[in-house]
């Protein structure tokens, strides 16, 4: 029988990843309500349960589970719509859990982000739910701290990047207090988030900093020509680019190693996230940006070494 305390291989870089996450968190409670709190123990059981249960086929009474599956499951959870039924949040996060990570051997060595896979899922085989049905945000004291969910009547058909015909002031679009997912409406505390992940070097500058400047530099252009409408500041603010920054691009595990790689890897998504907002039916673009870069991580890495390399043996 495997003991509690080994089941769990413990990375301090996760840890941080988690603790970054306490604020969004308090503060989705306090606009959605407390299903967030339910939402993200379906989806945390669901994924651990996934992960183990797998693991155990492939490694038998070895198997473990990684605290990088409690990371996957925070993150997976902020990317959701908060009136998404529970069932549809374990499926997704079993299917990423499952294909976006044990297929490859378990954690340390999944090419794509597991979070994103599970969300990429729902995206496509249940596009109601992320789509069309965004909780309006409680805006009065003690707001979601004394409610379950905005209920039936709190629901609305679009998010401040679908539905431009909505004016919000910029100031609610810094602090998040606008229809969206869990955690992908506030500015500020992602960035504070970033500041923190920074610091205790758990997290790339260099990616979030060459995936935002591309991604801005490129939509300032598409704006000045007239080929979009939205100004660039505006898009940087809304749908959940600024979170896919900060959190998914920067997973240690599926982005490049190298520091030259690291900034071609963000400026790669952050182009490609402009284009498939822009020409494509799909209104963000982060998500399948992050996941196509994903799977050229090791030819970066690999062009990158070898480019150096030359430059060695040249001079």
């Amino acid at each position: 029988m495997i003991q509690f305390g080994k089941l769990f291989l413990r990375q301090k870089l996760m840890t941080r990843v988690l603790v970054s996450l306490i604020p969004i968190y308090l503060l989705s409670i306090y606009l959605f309500g407390l299903r967030t709190l339910v939402l993200l123990a379906v989806v945390t059981i669901a994924g651990v349960l996934s992960e183990y249960g797998i693991m155990r086929l492939i490694n038998g009474e070895a198997a473990k589970v990684s605290e990088a599956v409690f990371v996957s499951c925070a993150l997976f959870t902020l990317t959701l719509p908060p009136a998404i039924p529970f069932w549809v949040a374990a499926v997704g996060i079993a299917f990423g859990i499952a294909f976006g990570k044990c297929v490859f051997g378990g954690f340390g060595r999944n090419i794509f982000n597991p979070a994103l896979v599970g969300r990429c899922l729902i995206y496509i085989s249940f596009p109601h739910y992320l789509t069309v049905r965004w909780s309006i945000p409680f805006s009065d004291l003690p707001g979601g701290f004394a409610r379950f969910s905005g209920g039936v009547d709190a629901i609305t058909s679009a998010t401040p990047l679908v539905d431009t015909s909505v004016t919000y002031n910029p100031l609610a679009l810094f602090l998040g207090t606008i229809p969206g997912s869990l955690g992908e409406t506030s500015v500020l505390l992602i960035l504070a988030a970033a500041a923190y992940l920074i610091v205790t070097k758990s997290a790339s500058w260099k990616i979030m900093l060459s995936c935002a400047v591309s991604f801005t530099l490129l939509n300032a252009i598409l704006y000045a020509t007239g080929v979009i409408q939205q100004d660039p500041l505006f898009l940087l603010m809304t749908g959940g680019f600024m979170f896919g920054t900060v959190f998914m691009t920067t997973d240690p595990i599926s982005a490049p190693a190298n520091n030259t790689a690291k900034i071609i890897y963000g400026v790669l998504i952050g182009l490609l996230t402009v284009v498939i907002r822009s020409f494509s039916i799909f209104t963000e673009g982060i998500m399948f940006a992050i996941l196509i870069a994903n799977s050229f991580v090791p030819l970066i890495d690999r062009q990158v070494k070898e480019l150096a390399q030359r430059k060695q043996v040249s001079t």
